[in-house]
């Protein structure tokens, strides 16, 4: 079935300076033609990539100022001839726009129904449509880093050198069959095992970026534990740059979990304030202190906060021995700017949260205890869960294989094909049409 030219508001409805509307489709120019007017405009002599000025029919001779851009296929987005339109912002003026190409023989895009033009039309690859996603939901500069560079195209260049190369030996192995009386199976075989265990480092790299690149993504989950009145509430202010925890100086102020979060080297640290943790009646506060102790076993790293102008108390020894199994700790000591009295921890880190002294050592010790070093943006780093779980199947298919060293070179065959597919999965190449349904109805509309 052909498509039909299909149209969409691209940009957010509301009041501001511009909106653009799209139309993609092999009739996107005809009805342009058809609202469209400029006095430099000639649409048989019409240049692509090049902005007119003109102006938009609407209704009872009214008309719109806009500006109008041409994109012919198969140099466009979606790989179709495609036309924006941008016109003065504003949700009245840019639906009508919108009604009026529809009214012209347009149809109302679905979600993400030009990214999928695009994909179908070769223009992008399954894993770089779904970076565009990223791209657009980002809400950090690490995540927004990562999903340019899927965009890229790193991923799906590395897929294709893989697969190309699987192919070659694909051909290979034909040959073996085909011309058994030439007996260079046994040189052959080696050569496939050779490879597959290049594959199998490059998959394991690839499921090391996926680990840590989690973090990226979901940010690092810091919660601060310790007893009443150390001074956590404070030194949560103080993390976030603002008040956002009450701080007093009566015992159990807080009594439930607080969590914000702030970027530190484009990674979000999000920061989780807890109940002081010790003995009480008050059922409220209760609830608030099995949350505390709750989040430890969840946390990616333990600030245990420990006020360094008095002696431990019971309280702080609790808290040590729940945490003694813990190696995500750092120990901080608060109030410097008072005499020190509790002698030396382990992985402390001195600090003043009423004075925020030494706070930014804490963030890059965080940073330092996840990710061991800044991250390398020209590498490869996945984000995706489909694309981990499609690498996590090839890695078991590749362990397959080289676990078959000894079978035949039909078995071979079989299982090299079952890894070419599945790696297809990542670019799309071989992915069916329910998945990719799926992926494209995320889309924002006009995407």
């Amino acid at each position: 079935m052909e498509n039909k030219t299909i149209a969409v508001i691209s940009t957010p409805l509301g009041r501001g300076a511009i909106s653009i509307v799209r139309m993609s489709g092999k009739n996107s120019l005809e009805i342009a033609k058809k609202v469209f007017k400029s006095k430099n405009l000639d649409y048989n002599k019409i240049q692509p990539r090049m902005l007119y000025f003109g102006k938009f029919d609407l209704e009872n001779n009214l008309k719109e100022n806009c500006l109008m851009v041409y994109f012919k296929s198969p140099n466009s987005y979606t790989g179709e001839d495609l036309v924006e339109f941008q016109v003065h912002g504003g949700t009245i003026l840019t639906s009508k726009i919108l009604s009026i190409l529809l009214s012209n023989g347009a149809v109302l895009a679905e979600n993400g129904e030009f990214s999928k033009r695009a994909f179908e039309n070769g223009k992008i690859s399954l894993d770089q449509a779904e970076s565009i996603i990223g791209e657009i939901n980002a809400e950090s500069e690490a995540e927004l880093k990562a999903s340019l560079n899927m965009t890229d195209g790193r991923l799906k260049n590395k897929i294709k050198l893989m697969q190309n190369s699987l192919t070659e030996q694909l051909a290979e192995i034909e040959a073996v069959l085909d011309y058994p009386e030439e007996d260079f199976e046994d040189e052959v075989k080696e050569k496939i095992f050779d490879n597959i265990k290049v594959f199998k480092n490059d998959i394991e790299n690839f499921l090391k970026e996926c680990e840590s690149s989690k973090y990226l993504k979901n940010g690092i989950n810091v919660v601060i534990v310790g007893s009443p009145n150390v001074g956590k509430s404070s030194l949560l202010n103080s993390l976030i740059g603002r008040d956002r925890a009450i701080v007093t100086s009566i015992a159990g102020t807080t009594r439930d979990v607080l969590d914000e979060s702030v970027s530190y080297k484009g990674i979000m640290l999000n920061f989780i304030d807890t109940a002081g943790i010790r003995e009480s009646n008050d059922e409220v506060e209760k609830i608030g202190i099995n949350k505390s102790i709750n989040s430890i076993d969840e946390a990616d790293v333990i600030l245990h906060v420990i006020d360094g102008a008095r002696e431990k108390n019971a309280q702080d020894e609790k808290i040590e021995n729940l945490l003694n199994d813990k190696n995500n700790v750092i120990t901080i000591i608060n109030k410097i700017d008072c005499e020190r009295i509790i002698p030396k921890q382990k992985n402390e880190i001195e600090i003043s949260a009423l004075k925020e002294i030494n706070i930014d050592l804490i963030k890059d010790k965080i940073y330092k205890m996840v990710l061991d070093e800044d991250i390398d943006y020209s590498q490869v780093i996945i984000l995706n869960e489909r694309i981990e779980n499609n690498l996590k199947e090839s890695y078991e298919i590749v362990c397959s294989i080289l676990n078959n060293e000894t079978q035949s070179m039909d078995i071979i065959s079989m299982l090299i094909k079952k890894l070419w597919n599945s790696l297809g999965k990542i670019t799309g190449e071989t992915e069916n049409e329910r998945i990719i349904d799926l992926i494209f109805s995320k889309f924002c509309l006009g995407k």
